[in-house]
């Protein structure tokens, strides 16, 4: 199949699953057309089978703001026409569900394109809700081939959000098990924490729902228990405020800020412990990853978090910002080797089991041989 894919091509979630989805895609013989801003984070070597549009946004004074969402169609349009695509797969709704469907209905009396729209979570629970955007959201829904959710908790809260009765099938976020995978990187463990600490982690995009600062009063709590560093992979608007936490704490000492990093696996396998401490995560991809490398997690029992996270087998959950008990659950591992290594087995085997890419990207396949079908009934 010719497949298009937009996303964010940014340190996110959803950015992530969708170039993952298409480097997969790519592997197993189809043809893959990224169109998008910018190249997507992931897409940093040469791969067989993808190809990249770059969407240029005219700049012109009378524009007092770009105009990405219809510069976005326009390329769409371009693409689907040369390149002759069957499937459109847009992720996250705003805007790339609405530009997906103006080009859609732009081409639609010279190619059937058949559009495919998968949720990730804000633009459902957060933006998508804006009295101005939720009915262009639940318009382009409705309109879409097919809809997809990354869990449960954001196929319900979909449904009842937008009072759609579209059918919103759930295809989970996924993970590469060979590429994640359990080890020591002593390197990073020597640079990080030389004198033996416990190692702490998160890997965001610092947005407010992240609650990045929360690492750092967990870090606070659990120094007073044992030695530990705290590294955090990511930028964005929550750094700062994290960085100044960490001075007025006065363990500024004990937190490592690494940025934005391409080399999770190695990152993630040095970690003991993997923090998420989210206001709303629709899945939480980020400890999915570290499950994979043998990592327990403590995480927020918000959203749909319990949907990956299990409580008491692959890590703990706790409620929104309590981070007292976070911290307790971190030492509760650490400090209990057998139970350490058998969260960290159970981490791993529910990656592998439930999770691995082999597993869910034949979803998507079918879902696209699914809305093909369709139109070959209609014809």
């Amino acid at each position: 199949m010719k497949i298009g894919i937009t996303c964010y091509p940014t340190y996110g979630g959803s950015g992530v699953v969708a170039t993952e989805l298409g480097k997969a895609l790519a592997q197993r013989g189809h043809e893959i057309h990224f169109i998008t801003y910018a190249m997507p984070m992931r897409l940093d070597t040469y791969h067989d089978n993808i190809y990249y549009h770059e969407v240029d946004i005219p700049n012109y004074p009378l524009f007092e703001f770009q105009l990405y969402s219809l510069a976005l169609a326009g390329k769409m349009v371009e693409v689907i026409k040369y390149e002759k695509l069957d499937i459109l797969h847009v992720h996250y709704a705003i805007p790339h569900a609405i530009s997906g469907y103006m080009a859609k209905q732009i081409i639609s009396d010279r190619h059937d394109i058949k559009l495919v729209t998968t949720l990730h979570g804000t633009d459902i629970t957060l933006i998508g809700l804006e009295p101005s955007f939720q009915p262009l959201v639940k318009f382009s829904l409705e309109q879409s081939d097919a809809v997809t959710s990354v869990s449960r908790f954001l196929r319900e809260k979909t449904i009842t959000n937008f009072n759609t009765q579209k059918e919103i099938e759930v295809i989970p976020n996924f993970v590469d098990t060979t590429l994640y995978t359990p080890g020591r990187n002593c390197r990073l463990r020597e640079q990080v924490a030389p004198n033996g600490e416990v190692i702490l982690g998160h890997v965001s995009n610092f947005r407010a729902v992240k609650r990045v600062p929360d690492t750092v009063y967990i870090l606070e709590k659990v120094l007073e228990v044992m030695p530990a560093k705290l590294v955090l992979v990511g930028d964005g608007p929550e750094r700062t405020e994290t960085e100044r936490l960490a001075r007025d704490l006065g363990i500024i000492d004990h937190v490592k800020f690494l940025g934005k990093q391409n080399g999770l696996p190695q990152i993630l396998s040095a970690m003991d412990i993997f923090l998420l401490p989210s206001q709303s995560e629709s899945f939480g991809l980020s400890a999915l990853e570290a499950m994979s490398c043998g990592v327990p997690v403590v995480a927020t029992s918000s959203s749909g978090i319990p949907e990956v996270v299990v409580h008491g087998e692959t890590g703990y959950v706790a409620e929104i910002g309590d981070v007292q008990r976070m911290a307790k659950y971190v030492v509760d591992i650490l400090t209990n080797k057998k139970k350490r290594d058998t969260f960290s087995e159970n981490a791993r085997r529910r990656a592998v089991e439930m999770f691995d890419t082999e597993l869910v990207i034949p979803k998507y396949e079918e879902l696209y041989k699914r809305v093909l079908a369709q139109e070959a009934v209609e014809a």
